[in-house]
């Protein structure tokens, strides 16, 4: 089953659940009472991508848990910035979340992205949902089957080979500067705006190599446009079980991640936030939940603010060094 057509069925069973008639779960302690009316889920990118898929499954299963229709509103634009940046200025009444990125919160700040709100005094984290690992792969017209070859043949040919990313500052370019930096490579970053024009051109061979979240680029390399060279997380992916992490290909150093954490408005009430927490990490425990997430290459998390808030720190001081060590600019 293809991850639209799970996520359409499992859309459509949201129909048939009645807002009045949570899923069973066990009793809370004076449970924090939600305003009346719908809750806001912003996702702060256009329709159809990872961050829309991931946001709207969980929807789905927030709405029982909560008593209350969950509605995704697409607010994208500054590569995640202009929707957190609604949500940060919204009313901190429980009413209005965001999925943000990496990128909007973690990457953008440090790297002196013109910001309209501050991560640490007006947004209050409430669980990460999932990481998104970044899959390297290449055009398959370039004579490398390996990290090692690739290292090789950027040695042999510097300054001759371009790397895509969805944008200056993005999580792609900064993970293809972290393998710059790891490897010691003279390769030529191409930045497009969006991953699709990126991976159009990669498989055209306009450029030879990219970064990106694996749902941008799994179909082609499963239908053989595009070679897989090595996965950026610490653990391989089911997907494509046979593609070696960057540790096990001989580059340790080069982790990257995209990962999407849900937070609301500083200033909402505490009972409020921890309702909001419960039902998040309800949700993401869900086994239809965890299928849907899995066929996007998705891990769900689900830990405390207290962790998120940590993660973020880590994140930004992480992201921070390595773009300033290579220069980089936002747009």
């Amino acid at each position: 089953m293809t991850t639209r057509r799970h996520l359409a069925g499992l859309l459509a069973a949201a129909a048939t659940v009645p807002l009045g008639l949570p899923l069973a779960r066990p009793a809370l302690a004076q449970p924090a009472t939600l305003p009346e009316g719908p809750i806001r889920l912003v996702v702060p990118f256009p329709p159809g991508g990872p961050n829309d898929l991931v946001a709207r499954v969980l929807a789905q299963k927030l709405g029982p848990l909560l008593d209350r229709t969950v509605v995704i509103e697409n607010r994208s634009g500054a590569g995640g910035v202009v929707g957190t940046d609604n949500v940060a200025k919204s009313e901190p009444d429980g009413r209005s979340m965001v999925l943000t990125s990496a990128g909007a919160i973690a990457i953008s700040p440090p790297l002196g992205a013109p910001m309209s709100f501050d991560v640490e005094k007006d947004l209050a984290p409430i669980t990460l949902v999932a990481l998104m690992p970044e899959l390297l792969a290449v055009n398959p017209k370039l004579p490398v089957k390996t990290l090692a070859e690739l290292i090789d043949h950027a040695k042999k040919n510097p300054g001759k080979l371009n790397f895509a990313s969805s944008g200056n500052g993005s999580m792609p370019h900064l993970a293809g500067e972290s393998l710059r930096a790891a490897a010691g490579i003279d390769i030529v970053h191409v930045p497009y705006r969006g991953a699709a024009p990126a991976v159009t051109d990669l498989m055209a061979g306009q450029v030879q190599m990219m970064f990106a979240d694996i749902p941008a680029l799994l179909a082609q390399v499963q239908a053989g446009a595009l070679r897989p060279i090595a996965i950026g997380s610490k653990e391989r992916t089911p997907l494509l079980p046979e593609v070696p992490t960057m540790a096990e290909a001989g580059l340790p150093g080069v982790e990257a991640d995209n990962w999407y954490g849900l937070v609301a408005p500083a200033g909402t009430p505490k009972p409020i936030l921890d309702r909001l927490h419960d039902a998040a990490v309800r949700a993401l425990n869900d086994p239809e939940l965890r299928k849907a997430y899995a066929e996007q290459g998705a891990r769900p998390v689900g830990n405390t603010p207290e962790e998120f808030r940590a993660f973020i720190a880590s994140e930004t001081k992480r992201w921070g060094e390595i773009g300033r060590r290579a220069d980089v600019r936002m747009d």
